[in-house]
C-alpha cells in the first residue's frame, strides 16, 4: 500500500480569509483564497485545480500503462483537466471535469486509442475516487 500526504491551513472567515496547502513529498506550497476558488481571480490555487491536476496526472499514467499492456508504444500523453465548480441549493459541487488528452502512440488506430482512453478514464484511481462527478473525455492522437 502506498500512502501520500498533504496538509492545508485556513485563517479567518471564508470570504476574507486566506490559506495555503503543502505537498509533503515535494515540499511544494501554494496559497488558496476565496476569490481564486469562487470568482475569477487567478492569483492563487484552489482545491478544484488540485483535483484537476490529480486527475490529469492519474489518467495520463493509466492511459500510458493501458497502451503498453495492449502492446502499443506510448511516446507521449498530454492531458489537461477543466474542473467546473457549480453553485447549487445548499452549497457548491464539482459538477463535471472535462479531460482533454493528446497521445503520440506508435502503431495504433484511432478507434483503438479511444477505446483504451475511455477505459483508462473509468479505471484510474482518481476517477474512481470522483465517482459522484461527471468526467468527460476528448481524446486525440497526435
Amino acid at each position: 500500500m502506498s500512502k501520500h500526504f498533504a496538509s492545508a491551513y485556513w485563517e479567518g472567515n471564508l470570504p476574507k480569509g486566506k490559506g495555503q496547502y503543502k505537498l509533503k513529498t515535494s515540499g511544494y506550497e501554494a496559497p488558496v483564497n476565496f476569490s481564486s476558488r469562487f470568482e475569477d481571480d487567478k492569483s492563487a490555487s484552489s482545491p478544484e485545480e488540485l483535483i484537476g491536476a490529480a486527475l490529469a496526472s492519474c489518467f495520463s499514467m493509466a492511459l500510458s500503462h493501458a497502451l503498453d499492456q495492449a502492446d502499443y508504444t506510448p511516446i507521449k500523453i498530454e492531458t489537461s483537466a477543466e474542473v467546473t465548480l457549480t453553485k447549487i441549493d445548499g452549497g457548491f459541487i464539482i459538477s463535471e471535469i472535462e479531460l482533454t488528452t493528446k497521445g503520440n502512440v506508435e502503431g495504433i488506430e484511432k478507434s483503438k486509442f479511444l477505446e483504451i482512453a475511455e477505459d483508462a478514464k473509468k479505471n484510474c484511481p482518481v476517477s474512481k475516487a470522483l465517482t459522484g462527478t461527471t468526467i468527460m473525455l476528448d481524446a486525440k492522437l497526435l
